[in-house]
């Protein structure tokens, strides 16, 4: 048997940069091209890293000291073994996977159904969960809202509670696997002759078949239906934030759990009010004498309301104007964000000169 990892004068705990780097060094030593160049340790040297930087193939070797199944082994060195659980590597009972193995993780979870290693029988699964996008307007999302949806989805029959069969009808043993569940298949693969053992797709596993089938869900234990949802929306939601209602969505296999609903807020534009997080911006005209008499603004809330507020000395016309507590809520918060006016300068389609002589005067004053 080879050693490969002697063969590129490395450690078993070489790292993949280690081997890559002792396999250039080596290649380009004994290149047949060169001059003193020696093809039979060339290829040795690309034989053992083929095998050592390959995952599949390094995990292999590792485990059982060949890069793959000999031809005429008919199996792995223990396979005659493992049926009673001694002398296997894993155990009769064990029920892990190759998955990490690559492209041979099917094969070998093949050739160990083969030695005994018993698949798991069916298990029915909980329903999926569904997903649904809802439009709210800004207004019900400030004041929080409840909305009653009509989903189409797979109910459970009501008929057989989602067994799909007559419970008091009973069951019969399954003929095609006699009440075991499963049943023995020999198949011929590159390993040598195996017997494999398979759920049996008669009576899913159960070993059972039902003596009377339900006539109204002909089996599934589900049925096309509408199922109707009540959604209680809190104030201060967000948009694109998710509400969970549990068990509202499909209906599972065979009586289990049914799947989630999943509700997506959506919030329409509104034609006033633009949200900024937890604050709401307006935009308001705001006349020139109004500004220069330093009269109250007029504005409107998000509440139906309208508020009066002052302008304060000196301020910058290009800022907000913010106005605190008249923001959207908090989501699940007692607190409300802040209103920002944003002013829009109303100018004056003709100044008298009167009114332009007061306004010189004015700017003299500073």
């Amino acid at each position: 048997m080879k050693d490969y990892y002697k063969i590129l004068g490395i450690d078993r705990g070489a790292s993949e940069v280690e081997i890559k780097k002792a396999y250039r060094r080596l290649a380009h030593q004994h290149h047949p091209d060169k001059s003193g160049g020696d093809e039979k340790k060339f290829k040795e040297i690309n034989e053992a890293y083929q095998v050592l930087s390959d995952k599949a193939k390094k995990a292999y070797y590792d485990r059982f000291g060949a890069s793959e199944p000999m031809p005429g082994m008919g199996g792995f060195p223990w396979e005659g073994a493992a049926r009673g659980g001694e002398g296997s590597p894993f155990g009769a009972e064990w029920s892990g996977n190759f998955s990490d193995l690559g492209d041979l993780g099917e094969i070998f979870d093949t050739f160990f159904e083969g030695l005994g290693v018993r698949p798991r029988r069916r298990t029915y699964h909980r329903g999926s969960d569904i997903e649904l996008p809802l439009e709210i307007t800004l207004e019900e999302a400030f004041r929080g809202t409840s909305k009653t949806l009509k989903i189409k989805t797979l109910l459970r029959c009501e008929t057989c509670k989602g067994a799909g069969s007559d419970q008091k009808a009973g069951f019969s043993t399954c003929a095609v696997c006699g009440g075991r569940g499963e049943i023995k298949e020999q198949q011929q693969t590159f390993f040598g002759r195996i017997e494999q053992v398979k759920s049996c797709s008669r009576c899913f596993g159960t070993g059972q078949i039902p003596n009377k089938t339900c006539g109204v869900c002909k089996g599934s234990g589900r049925l096309s239906g509408e199922r109707q949802v009540t959604v209680e929306i809190l104030p201060g939601i967000q948009k694109d934030q998710i509400i969970k209602i549990k068990s509202a969505g499909e209906a599972g296999e065979k009586g289990t759990t049914e799947g989630d609903l999943y509700i997506r807020i959506r919030i329409a534009p509104h034609h006033t009010f633009e949200r900024r997080g937890d604050d709401l911006v307006v935009k308001i005209e705001l006349d020139i004498y109004d500004l220069l008499l330093g009269r109250k603004v007029e504005v409107p809330t998000l509440s139906g309301g309208k508020i009066h507020v002052e302008i304060p000395a000196k301020f910058n016309l290009k800022d907000d104007l913010r106005i605190p507590g008249e923001g959207m809520p908090r989501f699940g918060a007692f607190h409300r964000g802040e209103l920002l006016v944003s002013f829009i300068i109303k100018a004056p389609n003709k100044i008298h000169a009167k009114a332009k002589k007061i306004l010189e005067d004015l700017e003299k004053e500073g």
